[in-house]
């Protein structure tokens, strides 16, 4: 594999990247569904994770085909908000080595969030995990509207990055590093399986060594 550029910042994906919120959001959607009054049976953290990484809307579309268009509005909205007080009462869990790795990427350059999560999540994050001033900027689907690329766009721009690498763990974040010109690192241990990458990390604890190997011109492995 060709050398890459040295990165001068790295995007994170949040869920199935830096933390998982899927046993959370199950309880919550499980809730939500009580309250509306839509038979379904129990939503387990399982159907989260296997429509993790889209956009609330089409996560929610995704995880109940059987639906009206009319429920599926009411059951989006209303997760939304539920997703963001429950975690916003019982947090999520953090992979391993992130707490303890991001304040050392960030004394090495810029960290910042992208995700396909509703409005308030990625501040959720922030908050509870204590990391939140390790991180410059973030962009979200509920703050724009917009597909992961364009966010992610948006903060290759005003943030004047040149050769970031996102770190992601699906096809979509793929396509969206691949979209704006930037490296893909595989986070192999969270949601998705992307066959297609620059660079892979079994565990967040290996992306550390990889920042100081490219930016020391050492070849990625």
């Amino acid at each position: 594999m060709p050398a890459l550029a040295p990165p001068d910042a790295i995007v994170f994906d949040l869920d199935g990247t830096l933390w998982d919120t899927c046993e959370t959001c199950a309880v919550a959607w499980n809730e939500v569904l009580a309250r509306l009054r839509i038979p379904y049976r129990p939503v387990t953290a399982d159907d989260v994770r296997a429509v993790a990484g889209r956009p609330h809307l089409d996560a929610i579309r995704s995880a109940f085909p059987d639906l009206s268009g009319e429920q599926i509005g009411r059951l989006a909205d209303e997760t939304a908000l539920a997703d963001n007080r429950a975690i916003a009462e019982q947090g999520g869990e953090l992979y391993p080595c992130v707490r303890e790795q991001v304040p050392l990427l960030r004394a090495l350059l810029p960290l910042l969030i992208v995700s396909n999560c509703q409005r308030g999540y990625i501040e959720l994050f922030r908050d509870r995990s204590g990391l939140g001033e390790h991180f410059v900027d973030f962009e979200c689907w509920g703050n724009t509207g917009k597909p992961k690329s364009e966010n992610v766009r948006s903060l290759v721009g005003r943030n004047g990055l040149r050769s970031a690498w996102l770190v992601g763990d699906t096809e979509g974040d793929h396509d969206a590093a691949r979209d704006n010109g930037l490296a893909f690192v595989y986070a192999s241990y969270g949601f998705g399986a992307v066959p297609s990458y620059d660079l892979r990390i079994d565990s967040f604890g290996e992306l550390a060594k990889l920042v100081t190997q490219a930016r020391g011109g050492l070849r990625g492995t």
